[in-house]
């Protein structure tokens, strides 16, 4: 095989073509950078085109991406925080506009062996899917799933699982599988889904967004496979701050909350709300949660069903 060919052969014999459009956002993410832009660079398939938007970072980010492969790379410096969602978007647009017939929605905090490109593509024509996501591992802990794609839970109001997380990869996850949710840490997609189903919905800012829209491909019948052959590593949380961090508490539960108005309903989603706001006073008083952070989380959740309930006609889509 010829990594540098716009055709490869897959281990069956049968042709994979196309061009991918690698779209990232990034967000004072030097530290990370090196990693990513090395997996890029050493990928077998190589028809590949790096949408990097960058969230107007104050760091090295942009002088790293600026040095990278100029001929590979599409950077959109935005000049405020624009979010991830919107980000995303914006690279989405830019791929589809220079005619890639796949758009990989690609973390930046990642790590992965120079097949995955080539696996995943393997596992779309393979599986006959419109979607597909690989096994990801947490890069501090070598052989620990982070997410082997994921489940909605209809009766926790659609509530997002992520399948395997902290179990040691034994080979349980060795053939490909359907699956309803896969994180846009990574997961390949073809370009017509975005014809069906639009883009990312830009008032999750951050989280949610990426739950929201494997939520709409569940909902349309839009197939996603998780790939085991192809890998990944993440340094899960690493741009944020932690999985408790102020930040991620606030905008989790707010995008929960707008998931829940969006997706249920004015009623059902202003109750389930509600009920997420007793739960989450109530930790502190059997010592689950800090009194502090119970106070963030409910801030989050009640100007999250603020934006549902003002925009509850926009946000059925």
């Amino acid at each position: 095989m010829n990594g540098h060919n716009d055709i490869d052969q897959t281990a069956s014999g049968d042709v994979v073509i196309g061009k991918i459009g690698v779209v990232t956002v990034t967000y004072n993410s030097g530290d990370v950078l090196p990693d990513f832009l090395n997996s890029l660079d050493l990928q077998n398939y190589q028809d590949f085109i790096l949408f990097a938007v960058d969230n107007a970072s104050t760091d090295d980010t942009l002088d790293q991406l600026e040095t990278w492969n100029s001929q590979k790379l599409i950077l959109i410096a935005n000049a405020e925080n624009r979010g991830v969602a919107a980000g995303n978007n914006q690279g989405i647009r830019s791929a589809l506009a220079a005619g890639c017939e796949y758009v990989l929605l690609l973390n930046n905090d990642v790590v992965f062996g120079s097949d995955m490109f080539q696996r995943l593509l393997e596992g779309l024509k393979a599986q006959h899917c419109q979607m597909a996501t690989p096994i990801i591992y947490y890069n501090d802990r070598p052989g620990v799933v982070w997410c082997a794609g994921g489940t909605f839970k209809p009766r926790l109001g659609y509530l997002n699982r992520h399948i395997g997380d902290g179990d040691e990869d034994i080979g349980q996850f060795s053939q490909p599988q359907a699956v309803e949710y896969a994180p846009t840490c990574c997961v390949m997609i073809r370009h017509e889904v975005f014809n069906w189903i639009g883009l990312m919905d830009e008032r999750y800012f951050v989280y949610s967004d990426d739950v929201d829209f494997m939520y709409r491909t569940s909902c349309a019948a839009i197939t996603s496979f998780l790939i085991p052959d192809a890998k990944l590593m993440h340094k899960v949380s690493s741009l944020t701050g932690g999985n408790h961090s102020d930040f991620a508490l606030y905008y989790g539960a707010r995008g929960r909350a707008i998931f829940l108005c969006k997706h249920l309903g004015r009623f059902r989603g202003t109750l389930w709300t509600w009920l997420y706001r007793i739960f989450y006073l109530l930790r502190p008083v059997f010592a689950l949660d800090t009194w502090h952070r119970s106070e963030v989380r409910r801030r989050g959740i009640r100007d999250g069903l603020k934006v549902g309930l003002e925009s509850f006609e926009e946000l059925k889509i």
